[in-house]
């Protein structure tokens, strides 16, 4: 019986540390990668005209692809078609997912 206590909290980490945590992301940070990195070639904002015609699509059209964030942590995570190999940190792929989850 001793070892439930150790053994729920051990669950409990392992769960946490398996979760999304979309409050650890920082929206604006996100907001601010994608202008920095990948303005000059997806439309970020609704106004933008800098965008590849017919290239790589829309930050608003990402969000509402279906995608969840695990899809797009895999998506970011690895080099992927035409895009440069940025090396986004874990904290930098979060953050652009939690500013992906405001374009909802």
């Amino acid at each position: 019986m001793s070892f439930k206590i150790p053994g729920l909290l051990l669950m409990l980490l392992v769960l946490d540390g398996a979760a999304d945590h979309p409050a650890r992301a920082d929206a604006a940070r996100g907001g601010q990668l994608a202008r920095q990195w990948c303005a000059s070639c997806h439309v970020i904002g609704g106004s933008q005209t800098g965008a590849v015609p017919q290239g790589p699509p829309s930050f608003q059209t990402v969000a509402h692809s279906g995608m969840t964030a695990d899809q797009l942590r895999a998506f970011l995570s690895h080099p992927h078609g035409a895009m440069p190999d940025l090396a986004l940190t874990r904290a930098e792929i979060d953050d652009l997912i939690g500013y992906i989850d405001t374009l909802r």
